[in-house]
């Protein structure tokens, strides 16, 4: 009888319910014995017997009556691709998790802690200077840089002022508050004021720009619900000095006209959506603008105004290396502290936004273009004995001198005859595209946005260019004419006129060629003949070796030439052997006077008025005065002969 092994000894039990649960609980990483019932499992094979220790004891595990493990099924190819794409193969998943969750960390560090930097910011900054809304379409005014002139003086800053709001949904008593509230604030309408604080809004302005008295007394009432903001206000100190240049802003401190709009269309405004325009981040934005030949500038204008009776005045001051605006006035002007102002018709800035008929100094353009297309010279004469006849129109001289003239006794004697004919030897297509390069027939662009397009004839012909020669038939910005003059003494380059600060190799970069330098030179030469013995004598100025050209246009009144009344003014160059500058004076509708002799022409308003400003301005442009100046013949005609 063979021997019992010891698993024979352990009695078997019936599976129960928990050891049933135990045994899948249970599960151990070698597989086990699967247990017998019956008397075949007590006997062991014979090689098991003749071991040299007999077997470790084996615990019996039970599974539930007729449970067997299912094999795992195999994985889907789609799923086994897709991982392989998102984790790769051969990649240690548990590394990869767990630079994952870092990186993402990371991420959330850095956004919290922005947040917590913003937060801080609006908590030093008390109620924040950048712009955001406070409540419907109420904003609170948003920070400006300062604008300042090109030696640092302060045109146009930002102060703190209080304003007064109300939270409608905290009030207690409406009619309190309105009676209250009208007392201290005897402007502000009472049944608007009810309409406000009777809203479901959380937040209404009541009143913008209050004062500190104002504040006090509202303050001391104990209202609940009605506060105070702190805003920004922007401020000019200088007035009207320079309003159509700097323009200025709305009630929430947007720039509506002038330098201020040009500062909201350049990246001012992404700055306040963003949140970032505050004082603290934003620097002074510098002009071209020189304060003091704005001043003087201004005061002969406002003066010359009064004593010629004129509906306005305007000049500018223009740098003819860089293109720079040193000043520019158009009067009557207006107080940008009051913006209201503006609204006036009469205000607009004549020099941008309006166009006129130039008269005789568009002559200069023709008697250049002339020269430089070496088919006259400065010796080329014209008949001038009679009137110009064309179809029904006769074209006479103001100065008739009934004789041929030469070409500087036309441009001293501003003949439109000899103008003219000076034009029609050059033909119409040249004349036409000539203007086009000196940038008179398209609309001159700037800083500033407000501008016009000249009015150019539809249908170009030979009348068109007889009278667009003498400066009739052409209607272009006064700024831009400016432009086409600075290139006609300044060596031929046409610069694209700035309100801001400008070098010359800045300007050089931006400068085209459109005369020859020899045309500028016997422009130069022209200009200072006329002041020497021409139209324009009335302008010189002791030390100061100035040239120009005078030009007298009649003005358009219901669709006709009006015989009364002009707009004069007068295009001057200084010095005019070497030019820096170019001045222009116009005056709109002056009257005649006795001193004046019954003329009411540039040489007797326009012409003076330019020698006076001449006088102030030069020595702030440290033009210096020099002493027994020759003659242009002996100066410019000489130096001219021997530099060929």
């Amino acid at each position: 009888m063979t021997a019992m092994t010891e698993a024979e000894t352990v009695p078997q039990a019936e599976p129960t319910q928990n050891s049933v649960q135990e045994a899948a609980a249970s599960a151990a990483p070698e597989p086990a014995a699967h247990p017998l019932a019956g008397a075949e499992a007590a006997s062991p094979p014979a090689d098991a017997q003749e071991s040299a220790q007999p077997p470790e004891p084996v615990h019996p595990v039970v599974e539930a009556p007729g449970k067997v493990a299912p094999a795992a099924p195999a994985e889907p190819w789609r799923r086994r691709a897709l991982r392989a794409l998102l984790y790769g193969s051969k990649v240690d998943r548990t590394v990869k998790a767990r630079a994952r969750v870092g990186l993402a960390i990371l991420a959330f560090a850095v956004v919290y802690f922005i947040i917590a930097v913003r937060l801080i910011a609006f908590g030093i900054v008390s109620e924040s200077r950048g712009g955001h809304r406070v409540g419907g379409g109420d904003a609170i005014a948003t920070a400006r840089p300062d604008i300042l002139d090109r030696n640092g003086e302060v045109l146009a800053t930002d102060v703190r002022v209080p304003s007064l709001y109300a939270e409608p949904r905290r009030l207690i008593d409406v009619d309190e508050a309105v009676e209250l509230l009208t007392a201290d604030l005897p402007d502000i309408d009472a049944t608007e004021l009810r309409e406000r604080l009777s809203s479901k809004r959380g937040f209404v302005w009541l009143k913008r720009d209050i004062t500190p008295e104002q504040q006090r007394a509202i303050y001391r009432q104990g209202l609940p619900g009605i506060g105070f903001l702190n805003e920004n206000k922007r401020d000019y100190p200088s007035n009207n000095e320079a309003s159509h240049i700097l323009g200025h802003v709305n009630i929430d401190n947007q720039g509506i006209a002038g330098m201020e709009k040009w500062l909201d269309g350049h990246g001012l405004a992404a700055l306040h959506m963003a949140g970032l325009a505050t004082d603290r981040l934003q620097n002074p934005v510098e002009l071209s603008v020189d304060l003091r030949v704005q001043h003087a500038l201004r005061d002969e204008l406002v003066a010359a105004r009064t004593k010629f009776k004129a509906l306005a005045t305007a000049g500018i001051v223009l740098d003819v290396r860089t293109g720079e605006v040193v000043a520019m006035v158009s009067e009557p002007d207006y107080n940008p502290n009051n913006p209201h102002e503006a609204l006036d018709p009469t205000r607009v800035n004549r020099l941008t936004t309006g166009v006129f008929e130039m008269g005789s100094t568009f002559k200069a353009f023709t008697i250049a273009m002339a020269l430089d297309s070496g088919k006259v010279t400065l010796k080329s004469s014209f008949d001038a004995r009679m009137p110009l006849r064309f179809g029904k129109f006769d074209i006479h001289d103001f100065h008739a001198q009934n004789r041929v003239l030469t070409v500087p006794e036309i441009f001293t004697y501003s003949s439109n005859i000899g103008a003219a004919r000076a034009a029609l030897a050059v033909g119409v297509e040249a004349h036409k595209a000539f203007l086009k390069k000196m940038g008179q027939l398209d609309r001159l662009r700037t800083e500033l946005p407000e501008s016009a397009e000249p009015i150019v004839p539809k249908r170009w012909g030979e009348l068109n260019t007889i009278t667009i020669a003498f400066g009739h038939g052409l209607s272009v910005a006064p700024l831009q004419a400016v432009m086409g003059t600075a290139a006609l003494v300044n060596g031929g380059i046409l610069i694209p006129p700035t309100f801001l600060k400008r070098s010359e190799a800045e300007a050089a970069a931006l400068g085209k060629r459109v005369i020859k330098p020899e045309t500028s030179e016997m422009m130069r030469y022209l200009m200072r003949l006329n002041v020497e013995k021409g139209t324009a004598e009335k302008a010189e100025v002791k030390g100061y070796y100035i040239g120009g050209k005078t030009g007298t246009a009649d003005k358009v009144i219901n669709g006709h030439y009006s015989k009364t009344k002009v707009l004069t003014d007068f295009m001057a160059v200084l010095p005019a052997d070497k030019p820096r500058y170019v001045l222009l004076i116009m005056i709109d509708d002056p009257q005649v006077l006795p001193e004046t002799h019954g003329f009411n022409t540039s040489g007797w308003n326009a012409v003076p008025v330019g020698g006076a400003v001449v006088a102030r301005i030069a020595p702030l442009l440290r033009v210096e005065p020099r002493i027994d100046l020759p003659t242009a013949d002996r100066l410019i005609l000489a130096s001219m002969k021997e530099s060929r």
